[in-house]
């Protein structure tokens, strides 16, 4: 049984290693803050940390893979050490295979085994859960969204059974703010439980603070949490199993009330 599918909601706290990230650029770079940061996250209730040395938004400077696991190191082995359950947000088999050596639980691919050649047989060697997310170079408005999940997933779950990734060890991920139009990160959010029908593998969701709120409600990233509360309790409702979030308290205690209301009925 895939470790995600007990039925709870899992809460993905986010920690940038980053000096671009869209959000916290800068904020948490240096190993002090960002264990500060991980470390304040968990108090608030995450259930395990997404952690990432390079930024995945629109424009973003690639970062060779030593120097990604330089920034990641430092953060990663302390969290693993004081028993958090520790993500690593990368495309990298090399990177992957760090992580997984000092004890990482999660490998997070933000282009779902592709973009690496190396990274399905890494995740295989290991007992890792691996976030497989839908991802496109460019943007094409004419998408049919479905289909490009099932062309794109259909791939990625082939490389993982090819290398001997269990499907028990796989997530996927919708892939919101990634190769899409505003309307189609809407409609990822709105056919998610079309995705976990289709495969029947637990879901990840992650729409913290993106840019379809600046877009369609006029915020700024810092004024976006009425905006990915509602969508992430959306989400849940259609079958996600792990919301990925910068503000882990507030989405803690919106999961909690809404289970609170669920047991009254």
């Amino acid at each position: 049984m895939n470790r995600f599918e007990n039925g709870q909601v899992a809460v993905m706290g986010i920690v940038n290693v980053t000096p671009d990230s869209f959000s916290d650029g800068g904020r948490f770079f240096r190993p002090e803050a960002a264990l500060a940061h991980g470390r304040a996250l968990v108090a608030h209730g995450a259930d395990l940390l997404d952690v990432g040395a390079e930024s995945t938004r629109p424009g973003f400077v690639p970062v060779a893979a030593e120097e990604e696991w330089a920034r990641l190191a430092p953060v990663v082995e302390r969290l693993v050490e004081e028993g958090v359950v520790v993500s690593v947000d990368t495309t990298k088999a090399f990177v992957a295979k760090r992580a997984l050596e000092v004890g990482v639980a999660v490998i997070n691919d933000v282009w779902g085994l592709q973009a690496d050649p190396d990274m399905a047989s890494v995740v295989a060697d290991s007992d890792a859960t691996v976030v497989v997310m839908h991802n496109r170079h460019d943007v094409d408005e004419a998408l049919d969204l479905r289909a490009d999940w099932r062309r794109f997933f259909d791939r990625s779950l082939e490389l993982a059974e090819k290398a001997g990734i269990m499907r028990d060890r796989i997530v996927l991920d919708p892939g919101v703010g990634f190769g899409k139009t505003q309307a189609q990160n809407v409609e990822a959010v709105a056919r998610l439980g079309d995705l976990r029908a289709d495969y029947g593998l637990p879901v990840l969701l992650g729409v913290s603070r993106k840019s379809m709120f600046g877009h369609f409600l006029g915020r700024a990233a810092s004024e976006r949490l009425a905006g990915t509360l509602a969508t992430h309790l959306y989400g849940v409702e259609q079958g996600a199993a792990i919301l990925r979030v910068h503000d882990v308290r507030e989405h803690v205690d919106a999961l909690k009330m809404r289970q609170i209301l669920k047991d009254v009925r």
